[in-house]
């Protein structure tokens, strides 16, 4: 969604338990769903997904929510974490239509990209920073933003965006997208 600035800082989050699950979470977790990689490989080709809930977009606004395996492991924190923030800064009645733990691994990068279908223009596209290091540059039309840990952050994924990390170290974020206004019949967020 264009939020009218490349990124919005929503201050400090509840984030430590989701982050300790998220963390502790074993590697064939991370490869268990690849639906992000091939629905837009050309971007995130080099990162890791563990999906809680997906939609096929194809037939907006007639969206299908999709739990991903994610759920189970997840959704006991997550979905708290992303109530309080859309209760804090958003308004009721919408839907989570996006959340996954999102891995970029070390020394990769999210080519520079703008979120083009209308599920992204429409939906608030939250992000969590779980793990970080000092080589992570989060660019937004060709600015550097430092993303830390223990805060959230909305970002306006209609600009041109890319990650790199330069680091040793994965990155992983916590990322959900909220889309006010749209309810689901079979919503249970």
């Amino acid at each position: 969604m264009d939020i009218g600035a490349p990124i919005r800082d929503l201050g400090r989050v509840e984030s430590g338990a989701l982050a300790d699950a998220i963390v502790a979470l074993d590697e064939p977790a991370w490869r268990e769903e690849e639906i992000r990689q091939k629905k837009y490989e050309d971007v995130h080709y080099d990162t890791e997904s563990v999906i809680l809930i997906f939609c096929d977009h194809d037939k907006w606004p007639n969206i299908d929510l999709v739990k991903g395996a994610g759920w189970e492991r997840l959704a006991p924190l997550a979905v708290p974490l992303m109530h309080d923030i859309i209760g804090r800064f958003y308004p009721k009645g919408g839907t989570i239509i996006r959340a996954m733990a999102a891995k970029l691994i070390a020394g990769k990068a999210i080519t520079p990209h703008t979120d083009h279908h209308v599920s992204f223009r429409r939906s608030h596209r939250i992000h969590v920073p779980i793990t970080t290091n000092n080589k992570v540059r989060f660019m937004i039309e060709g600015r550097p933003h430092r993303l830390k840990v223990g805060n959230a952050y909305e970002i306006n994924n209609q600009k041109r965006h890319s990650v790199l990390n330069s680091g040793a170290e994965d990155r992983i974020t916590f990322i959900f997208d909220y889309v006010p206004g749209l309810r689901m019949e079979a919503d249970s967020h």
